[in-house]
């Protein structure tokens, strides 16, 4: 029982895996924050390529 005791103490797979936790948490908050400032932007720029996309008018012959 005493050798299970030590063997589970000096067991660090578990604060490995938490910092992968973190680690991972922190990519997805980055990112969720990376699209939240770019999106607004990006809405409207596509705004206006529809915008004149919708005015261009095709020549045909």
């Amino acid at each position: 029982m005493l050798n299970f005791i030590k063997n589970f103490r000096n067991d660090e797979d578990g604060a490995v895996t938490v910092d992968w936790v973190v680690l991972t948490a922190a990519i997805v908050g980055l990112g969720i924050a990376v699209l939240t400032s770019v999106g607004g932007g990006t809405a409207a720029l596509s705004d206006k390529i529809s915008s004149n996309l919708a005015a261009a008018t095709i020549a045909t012959y």
